[in-house]
C-alpha cells in the first residue's frame, strides 16, 4: 500500500471498529433484552465487522514494516493468518445461531419486538450503509482491494439488518419470524466466512492475474514502448498489501541494452505508481517482427 492508501485504511479501519462497537453492543443489548435470536445474530455480525477492519489495520501497520534478509517480501501474509482465523470464528458463530434458530422455529418461540428493536436496527442500516459509502468512496480513490472488500462487507450487514426490519413489521402476519430471520443472518455469517476462507486460501495458492490488470500492464507497456509489445507470461505474488508481478515483452533486437534497459525501468516504474505493484519486466528480441520489417 501506498501512503495515500495508508492513511485513508487507517481512517477507515478505526471509525469502523469504534461504530460497530457501539453497534454490537445496541444490538446485542436489545437482541438480549427481548430475546431475539436475530437481532442477537446480527450482532455478532457486526462484531465481524470490526474484526475484520482491525485485520485491516494490522495488514497496514505490517505493509510499513520495511522487508529484510529473511523475509524478503515484507511481512504482509500474517494478514493472512489472523483473518483465517477471524473466519474460523464467524463459522462456529455462524453454525451456533443456525442451531438456535432451527430450534427455536420447531419450539413455537414468539419475540415481541417494540419499538427499541426497530430504533437500534434502523440505526444500524443507516451507519453501515454511512460506512459502505465511505469505504467504496476510499477504495475508488487508492485503488485498494481492502478497502472495497470492507465496503461490501458494511453493506451486506445493512442488507441483512434491513431484511430483518422488514421481519419485524410482518411479525404479526407470519409465524416463526425470529426464528426464520435468525437462519437468514446465520446463513450470511457462514457466507462472510466462506468468503474470508476462499480469498486466504487463493492468496495462498496463488491465482492468475485478472483480465483486468493484464490490460492495465499491456496500455502501460504500449505506452512506454511505442509498439505493441505483447505482455506474456504472467505470475503474479501477493504477501498482504505487497504484490509482486513478473512478465515477458517483446522488444526490437536492434535496440542496445542500456535503450532496452529504460524501457523496462519506465515499465516497472509506472506500474509501481499507478497500480502500487512491484514489477519484474523480462524483455525478449521480436525476432519474428524483425525479420518481416
Amino acid at each position: 500500500m501506498n501512503k495515500k492508501t495508508n492513511k485513508l485504511a487507517k481512517i477507515e479501519g478505526w471509525i469502523s471498529i469504534f461504530l460497530n462497537l457501539i453497534l454490537f453492543a445496541l444490538k446485542f443489548i436489545v437482541g438480549m433484552s427481548i430475546g431475539s435470536i436475530a437481532i442477537i445474530a446480527d450482532a455478532w455480525h457486526t462484531l465481524s465487522d470490526s474484526l475484520s477492519s482491525l485485520v485491516l489495520l494490522v495488514g497496514v501497520k505490517l505493509s510499513e514494516k520495511p522487508p529484510d534478509k529473511e523475509h524478503p517480501y515484507g511481512h504482509g501474509r500474517f494478514q493472512l493468518l489472523a483473518t483465517f482465523g477471524i473466519g474460523a470464528m464467524l463459522a462456529l458463530v455462524g453454525i451456533d445461531f443456525l442451531a438456535k434458530s432451527f430450534k427455536l422455529f420447531f419450539t413455537n418461540g414468539t419475540v415481541v419486538y417494540g419499538s427499541a428493536a426497530i430504533i437500534a436496527t434502523v440505526i444500524s442500516i443507516l451507519v453501515k450503509e454511512g460506512l459502505a459509502q465511505f469505504s467504496l468512496i476510499a477504495a475508488r480513490k487508492t485503488n485498494s482491494k481492502a478497502l472495497k472488500a470492507e465496503g461490501w462487507h458494511h453493506r451486506s450487514d445493512a442488507l441483512s439488518s434491513l431484511v430483518i426490519l422488514i421481519g419485524i413489521f410482518l411479525n404479526d402476519k407470519i409465524s416463526h419470524v425470529d426464528a426464520i430471520l435468525g437462519f437468514f443472518v446465520a446463513l450470511c455469517i457462514l457466507y462472510t466466512a466462506y468468503e474470508i476462507f476462499k480469498d486466504v486460501v487463493n492468496s495462498l495458492l496463488g491465482m492468475a492475474p485478472s483480465k483486468h490488470l493484464i490490460a492495465q500492464v499491456a496500455a502501460i507497456t504500449k505506452e512506454e514502448s511505442g509498439r505493441e509489445v505483447t505482455p506474456h507470461h504472467f505470475h503474479i505474488h501477493e504477501y498482504g498489501g505487497h504484490v509482486e508481478l513478473t512478465f515477458h515483452i517483446f522488444l526490437p533486437p536492434d535496440l542496445t541494452v542500456r535503450e532496452a534497459h529504460g524501457i523496462v525501468d519506465n515499465i516497472e516504474e509506472r506500474i509501481k505508481d499507478e497500480l502500487h505493484i512491484y514489477a519484474t519486466v523480462h524483455f525478449e528480441p521480436d525476432e519474428k517482427n524483425a525479420i518481416k520489417s
